[in-house]
C-alpha cells in the first residue's frame, strides 16, 4: 500500500460537494474510517467504465489519497487513466451522483459512466 499525498492530489482531486457526500456516506455506514475506492475496468460502451465502492482498507499496491477529511484508493492499473481527473458530486433536476471529470477521456459515452483514451484499450459493450 502506498500513501503519496503530495503527488497523489496531482493523480485524483475531490470536490467539497463530493468529499462531503462521502463523508455522509461513511457515517451513514458507520464506517468515518473507512474510503471511497475508485477504480476504471474494461467494458461500458466507450471502452472503459468508472467504478467507485465504499471500502474499509486499502489493498496491496493501493495509492492513497487524502483530501478534504476524505481517503481515495486507487489501484495501480487505474492510476494512469484517472490521472488529473477531478471526482464531483451532481444533484439537479434530471440526475444526482458522482461524476468525474477525466481530461484522459477522448471519447464518452452520453451516460457519462464510460470513456475511452487516446491509447484505447477497453473493449466496447453496449451502451447503459
Amino acid at each position: 500500500m502506498t500513501t503519496d499525498t503530495n503527488a497523489s492530489t496531482e493523480i485524483l482531486t475531490i470536490t467539497d460537494q463530493a468529499s462531503e457526500k462521502v463523508k455522509n456516506l461513511l457515517k451513514e455506514k458507520d464506517s468515518e474510517q473507512g474510503a471511497l475506492r475508485v477504480f476504471v475496468a474494461g467494458g461500458g460502451c466507450s471502452g472503459y467504465q468508472y467504478g467507485m465502492a465504499l471500502a474499509q482498507e486499502a489493498e496491496e499496491g493501493d495509492l492513497i489519497i487524502e483530501q478534504q477529511g476524505v481517503r481515495l484508493f486507487v489501484d495501480p492499473e487505474s492510476a494512469p487513466l484517472l490521472q488529473g481527473a477531478e471526482i464531483d458530486y451532481v444533484e439537479d433536476v434530471m440526475k444526482s451522483g458522482f461524476t468525474i471529470f477525466n481530461p484522459n477521456a477522448v471519447k464518452s459515452c452520453a451516460c457519462g459512466s464510460s470513456f475511452d483514451t487516446a491509447e484505447s484499450g477497453g473493449a466496447p459493450k453496449a451502451c447503459c
